[in-house]
């Protein structure tokens, strides 16, 4: 039996195999790669540099939008790479390296869109005290819980996946080492990873859920009771992104994480997890900036201002 720690390498088989759906395929992911990075990259500037854009929940998608980077940026340059490599490897150590930052921003990013739900219900809910209940300090306490939780789940995920055996067979049925495909591949200690991967999984995707549920729960209670129709348009007009955004996301992750690896399962994670790495990534600055007309504005002054001083 060959130890996981003996390995030193992994072939990744990739989406697909044809030579020619390859270079489509890299085409087409390097371009949303790049759309990814300036559209997300752009926001975060756009909201530094914006005072109009100076509030908790602009603040919060700055934060979703860094961790889009980094989501995307951990999984989609080694993609692109093997996609155009005729050998298609990833070392031991760049396999452990991308378990962990996978795992650790897919945790940061569904408790953002908590942290952000239960925002709205502070800004809907309570709008008179919303400035002093959602000070600069206590938005830094909530925007911290999700990456001090998320590294400290990733860390005992990835031991737990250093754990795993293998008897001589190295090839990764993904473009990326995702959990699924490694347990499917092991051929001892595959019990309790998945095990764990589906509890924690269960449980923390479940639990912020809970928490976007239950936020919303109370702001579709405080729009009912307004008495303004422009007031509900409004409303509900700031919380139409968040929803789309949520909606997209907890379906892909549900729907990849909460299974038995089988090898039907593996080959249809990886149609999935290419919407979540690389797909989703790229939408977010368009759900916020597209439906949101605050950004419209900012963006537009930026632009005007770009062009004014040249």
């Amino acid at each position: 039996m060959l130890n996981f720690t003996d390995v030193t390498e992994f072939i990744l088989l990739g989406l697909t195999s044809r030579p020619e759906l390859q270079v489509l395929f890299f085409a087409v992911f390097l371009l949303v790669y790049t759309i990814t990075l300036v559209g997300n990259i752009g926001m975060i500037i756009l909201i530094r540099i914006s005072p109009q854009l100076n509030s908790p929940m602009y603040f919060f998608l700055s934060h979703l939008s860094f961790a889009d980077v980094w989501f995307s940026s951990n999984v989609t340059p080694k993609m692109l790479e093997n996609l155009v490599a005729e050998i298609k490897t990833i070392s031991y150590t760049g396999c452990i390296v991308q378990c962990f930052f996978f795992i650790a921003f897919v945790h940061v990013e569904v408790f953002i869109l908590a942290v952000m739900a239960f925002d709205r219900y502070m800004a809907i809910g309570n709008p008179l005290l919303y400035s002093s209940r959602m000070s600069r300090t206590i938005c830094i306490r909530l925007i911290s819980f999700p990456y001090i939780y998320g590294f400290f789940i990733s860390l005992i995920s990835t031991l737990w996946t250093h754990g795993l055996y293998f008897c001589g067979k190295v090839e990764i049925n993904h473009f990326y080492c995702a959990d699924p495909a490694l347990i499917k591949m092991a051929c001892a200690g595959t019990f309790i990873k998945e095990y764990t991967m589906r509890t924690l999984a269960g449980l923390n995707f479940s639990y912020s859920l809970l928490v976007i549920i239950i936020s919303y729960i109370f702001i579709l209670i405080a729009i009912l009771r307004m008495r303004s129709a422009e007031g509900r348009k409004k409303a509900f007009s700031t919380c139409g992104s968040h929803l789309t955004a949520v909606t997209i996301f907890y379906g892909t992750l549900f729907f990849m994480y909460l299974r038995s690896p089988t090898e039907e399962s593996v080959e249809q994670g990886k149609m999935v997890a290419v919407f979540y790495t690389t797909v989703i990534p790229m939408l977010n600055p368009m759900i916020y900036s597209l439906r949101n007309k605050d950004v419209k504005e900012a963006m537009s002054r930026a632009v005007s201002r770009t062009f004014l001083t040249k």
